[in-house]
């Protein structure tokens, strides 16, 4: 069976993108996938925006197979979102601005770190059936991670309760430079030494072998 749109019959399944309830006659969205613990399939189940924006490829599968969706939901909103995740392949790890708790994360993007109390982006893979937490990103590194523009609406819808002056301040870090990314060092591969004779590998030393006495 492809995945589903249906109104909740009860208020009992958790949305697998927010965590929250999905209430009793909401639409909701069924992701159907292989049961990874026997025979059969699982369905995991979210809100419709947490869907667009989360899982926008399984979403559009669902729409288009849809002949005639509910006129109460606002599916034009919805499916330009979910192409907008479709097309920027990151996009969908987005799951909400926050203020850094500590100075300890860096930046999935410069490899700087993020200050404590600053805003950063935390970002999450969808695997195992939930959004794994993969780290996070600086709020000006945005647009060359997702590798897409106009992110403030997508930041604020994600976020939730956000002050007018919190989104101004967003808007100006989004707007900011972003530091150019660190090189990746790669070990050095260990130093083989060769032996002056041959030009061979060295031996390994070995312990002088013990006679017997008798």
């Amino acid at each position: 069976m492809g995945h589903v749109i249906e109104r909740a019959p009860s208020a009992r399944a958790t949305c697998r993108g927010c965590g929250t309830k999905l209430g009793k006659g909401e639409l909701r969205f069924g992701e159907r996938a292989p049961n990874p613990f026997g025979e059969g399939e699982v369905c995991y189940w979210f809100h419709l925006e947490c869907a667009a924006y989360l899982r926008p490829e399984p979403l559009l599968e669902a729409l288009a197979a849809a002949p005639e969706p509910d006129p109460s939901a606002p599916w034009t909103e919805l499916r330009a979102t979910a192409e907008v995740g479709a097309l920027h392949r990151r996009l969908p790890r987005l799951m909400r601005a926050e203020r850094a708790t500590s100075g300890r994360a860096s930046c999935r993007c410069c490899r700087e770190p993020i200050a404590k109390g600053s805003w950063r982006l935390s970002l999450a893979l969808f695997e195992d059936g939930r959004m794994q937490p993969i780290g996070f990103i600086h709020v000006a590194c945005a647009e060359p991670y997702f590798e897409a523009g106009d992110l403030l609406s997508r930041i604020v819808a994600r976020t939730g309760e956000l002050t007018a002056e919190d989104q101004a301040e967003l808007e100006r870090e989004l707007a900011r430079p972003a530091a150019a990314p660190k090189p990746v060092v790669k070990a050095a591969p260990p130093e083989v030494k060769l032996s002056k004779t041959e030009g061979e590998p060295a031996p390994a030393h070995r312990p002088a072998r013990k006679l017997d006495a008798g």
